[in-house]
Parts: C-alpha cells; structure tokens; sequence
C-alpha cells in the first residue's frame, strides 16, 4: 500500500499552483534586493552579547515569552508589556494575525505590496483581496474605506510600502481604522527611514495593530527578530495560536544589545538616508530611468528598456537588484541602498547596462 502512496492527493487543493518561496541565491554578488542594512553590525554591541551569554546558554530553551526583550519594547515605547508580542521575524507574525482573525474571510491588501501578506493569507486559509493603490502608489483611502464594506476581517497597508517607498499618512491611517471594525494592520518595518508612526493612534484605535522589525534598520535580518504593538485583547487572540519558543535566545539577546546601543544604530541610519538622496539624484540623471518619490531605505524606479532584461544584464554585471511586475501597471525595479562604493557601483553598471545593451 506505501508504494502507492501520493501527498499530492492528500495536500490542499487551494495551494496547488503555489510556488514555495526560495530567495535567489548568488554568493559573490552585491546584494542590493533585500532592503537590509549594508553596514557592519557594531563591534561593541558583538562585544557585549558575548559578555551576556552564560555557560548554558545555547544547551537551555529561550524564554518562551521573550518577556526581558517584550519588557524592553514596552519601556522604549512607553506602553503596557500586554500590548507587545514577539515573533520570529514578521513572516511569523503575518501568519500568526492571518491564524487567529483571517482563516475564512477576506484580507484586503492595498497593492502593490509586500507579496508575503497574500501568501500568508492563502496559507491560512484566508482570501487575499488586493485593493489597488492610486497612479502614484499612493493608499486609495476611499477605496480601501469602501471595499471595508464587504467585511474583511483584516486590512493590511505597509507604511512606507514595500516595493514603492511610498508613505501613508497617520490621517488616512485614522480614517480607515475609524471607518470599520476590521483589524487594521499596518507593517512599519522601514519606518526608521522616514514617515510617521501610528503607534501613538493605538490607543484611539483599537482596531488597529502596528509590526515592527530589526531587520531594516538594525542590521539583525539574520536574526529574524520582529514585534507587533496592539490592543491587550488583541494580543492575547494571538498568543493563542503562538508557537513555544519560536524567538531563539541569541536573537533575544540581540534585539535587546541592539535597543541599549540604538544610538549606534542611528548614526548609520542617518548615513543611509544621506546616501539615499545622492543614489536617487544619480538615478534621475541617467535618460530613461524614471524614480519614483521614497521614504525607505529603497529606491523604486522603471526603465524605458524592459525591467526583466535590465535585471538580468545587472545579475550578470554583479550585482543583483530586485525585479517588480505590478499586474495591470507594468515593471519596475527596485534598489536598496548600499553602502557608497556599492552604490556607484550600480550606477555604474546600470549606465554601463542601458548604453550598450539597448
């Protein structure tokens, strides 16, 4: 009987056709597709975690609860540690908001966006509903507060948006919120960068739920340390459904060196901002490359050449960036800013790519 044994048959028929996620992978390349920060972790803050780590530190299970990192969070922002949960990364987070209030109903996304939302959504067994951002990338809050109407019980914006760098105000952030008894959650994983948090709307609203993350800004994306901010009561909904354990105690010990030393973390912050401006003024000036207005820590921009095969060419130049294709509005590309040389590098390449391929 077990030689004719199929998983096919017996897997969910709602996922086939889902490709499982698998970043490219490409050793020996700049790597300027994944938003993280591109400068050296501090090493004082090195340093310091191993001072921390004991004799049994890695043969003992972490602290389930993470309730010195989660006390921490709540110090830093000034709330109750019950408005805080920690996860392993904001993909587990997603999945866990999409568990506890998605399985069955609608999700409505403003799109384009982060494309995890909609994967976690069907992994749960949710319905993603994409609901299209305005020409210039912008939340369509009067789209987003009508198709409320249809009841989703959970409404996702990235603010600034990931791949757009576009931001969205705390107002129209308010509006939506207001407007209906949806989960309103809003990922600010490159708020560090620019826009305004609506962290300060939580206790207004409690419908709404605010990620964060250490990835970006605070170089721990090997880490997988994210946070989400929100009501009591809807956290405990989400505790419910947490995995044990799912912060390691290296990762703890790290989010939490990195909060004692955010000030180190600040100043390349800072660097990176600056560095932004002078790769969006090089990207303006070379002809057919048209950028779009950014807040992150990322550039979004299209050419008059096809995006695939400008990707392509740069991949082979030696450096990879991040390919984009909106349905319905066409392709772009996405760059992270890297550290100087690896951005006049691209700038480089890039010109070097449109003049003499196209």
């Amino acid at each position: 009987m077990s030689n004719s044994f199929d998983p096919v048959k017996l897997a969910r028929a709602d996922l086939k056709g889902m490709e499982p996620y698998d970043a490219y992978y490409a050793p020996g390349i700049i790597r300027m597709d994944a938003n993280e920060n591109p400068h050296d972790f501090p090493p004082e803050v090195k340093e310091y975690m191993y001072s921390q780590m004991g004799p049994q530190f890695f043969g003992r299970y972490p602290d389930a609860m993470a309730r010195e990192l989660v006390n921490d969070l709540a110090t830093f922002f000034g709330v109750g540690t019950e408005n805080i949960m920690v996860g392993n990364g904001s993909d587990e987070l997603i999945l866990n908001i999409m568990l506890a209030f998605g399985v069955g109903r609608k999700v409505h996304i403003a799109s384009p966006t982060f494309s995890m939302y909609g994967i976690h959504a069907r992994v749960a067994g949710a319905m993603p509903v994409n609901v299209p951002r305005d020409q210039y990338f912008r939340v369509d809050v009067e789209a987003m507060i009508s198709s409320a109407l249809e009841e989703p019980s959970v409404i996702i914006i990235c603010n600034p948006n990931n791949p757009t760098g576009t931001e969205t105000s705390t107002d129209d952030i308010a509006a939506i919120a207001e407007a209906t008894n949806s989960l309103v959650v809003v990922d600010e994983a490159y708020i560090e960068f620019g826009g305004q948090s609506c962290i300060p709307l939580l206790d207004k609203h409690p419908n709404l739920l605010v990620m964060r993350t250490f990835s970006k800004a605070f170089g721990l994306a090997g880490m997988r340390v994210g946070y989400l901010l929100a009501s009591p009561k809807v956290v405990k909904e989400l505790l419910r459904i947490k995995q044990p354990f799912n912060v390691n105690s290296f990762s703890q010990l790290a989010a939490r060196s990195v909060l004692k030393f955010r000030n180190l973390f600040q100043d390349r912050i800072v660097i990176i901002m600056n560095d932004r401006i002078k790769l969006d003024q090089n990207l303006r000036e070379i002809p057919g490359v048209s950028v779009y207005p950014t807040v992150a820590n990322f550039l979004f921009f299209s050419t008059v050449a096809p995006a695939s095969e400008v990707y392509r060419y740069l991949l082979e130049e030696g450096v990879m960036v991040r390919f984009i294709g909106v349905p319905g509005r066409g392709d772009y590309l996405r760059v992270s800013v890297g550290t100087e040389s690896e951005n006049t590098f691209f700038i480089d390449k890039l010109k070097s790519v449109l003049m003499s391929k196209f």
